[in-house]
């Protein structure tokens, strides 16, 4: 993990950025269901998901959120915090076995109407499986110091 720091006016629109890849396990899935009492059947019974059209058991949704989103921490900016995720989808099934890595777009900039100092930066997160299909998307929304607040 590194530290830098990049103010709002230096974040190019349409920058990409991809992250290392991560194996999801079985053991993702008992400890996700242990995490938050989700011991739905279509995520930890095996039985039941042969029913399933992929016929096996699908990643909880969340899940793979919170590692895609995690996958992303490899850089730390100390002048961007976050202000939450807009348009969350979960796109496709992850199964036990896919490896997920997390395309990261600057999609937009804009104003924070109520933080002169500061401005927003939208990032389109992108969870991809290793067949490059995305199978989440979210928009992380940040907020950002601009340079010309640190010369006054």
């Amino acid at each position: 993990m590194s530290e830098q720091t990049i103010y709002f006016e230096d974040y190019a629109l349409n920058a990409v950025r991809l992250t290392n890849g991560r194996t999801i396990t079985e053991t993702d899935f008992v400890v996700h269901a242990g995490h938050t009492g989700d011991f739905f059947p279509h995520h930890m019974d095996a039985e039941f998901a042969k029913t399933l059209p992929g016929g096996q058991r699908i990643a909880h949704g969340t899940m793979i959120f919170a590692i895609g989103v995690g996958l992303t921490a490899s850089l730390i900016n100390p002048v961007a915090f976050s202000y939450g995720y807009d348009r969350l989808r979960f796109i496709r099934p992850v199964h036990i076995g896919d490896t997920i890595r997390t395309r990261v777009t600057i999609a937009a900039k804009e104003d924070d109407p109520k933080r002169p100092g500061s401005g927003r930066v939208v990032e389109r997160c992108e969870v991809l499986n290793q067949r490059d299909e995305v199978v989440l998307a979210a928009d992380h929304i940040l907020l950002v110091e601009r340079k010309s607040t640190k010369a006054n």
